[in-house]
């Protein structure tokens, strides 16, 4: 996992950095997406997130869930046009700071069945390519990634 100025971006993920979005494509041709380092220290402390139903077919760009925090409210934003087949809205119940705390573990927002996966790949970069391009917005706007604590 490559680091800067406290931010994580492990390499053996996907990312759309323009959305602040991991994607981890599993076995069963499915994929597991997040907010990122950088997004959840953006967005700050987790209030809430409202998701979309499971069964929904999501569009890349749109909407999957909305994030509420101390500071922001806004979309966490579909990286890949799918079925929504699973989200992580009761380990949120549980812990509605778990994405502030572990954002590319058992923070993870939701599961979807791509649809269009070649098509859309291109929107997606490598770990190695996202720490390059993170380096550059982290440096921009001042960041400094921090977690949450109790």
């Amino acid at each position: 996992m490559q680091v800067y100025r406290g931010c994580a971006i492990p390499e053996e993920y996907l990312y759309d950095v323009a959305f602040n979005v991991w994607v981890r494509l599993e076995d069963d041709g499915t994929a597991r997406v997040g907010m990122t380092d950088v997004a959840q220290t953006m967005c700050g402390k987790i209030v809430s997130l409202s998701f979309k139903p499971v069964g929904a077919d999501v569009r890349r760009g749109r909407t999957l869930a909305v994030v509420e925090s101390a500071k922001w409210v806004g979309p966490f934003r579909a990286p890949l046009t799918g079925e929504l087949l699973e989200t992580n809205e009761v380990a949120f119940a549980a812990d509605g700071l778990i994405a502030n705390r572990d954002p590319y573990g058992q923070g993870w927002l939701a599961r979807v069945a791509p649809q269009r996966l070649e098509d859309e790949r291109g929107h997606l970069v490598d770990g190695r390519v996202a720490f390059e391009q993170y380096q550059d917005i982290i440096e921009r706007d001042q960041i400094t990634c921090m977690r949450c604590a109790d």
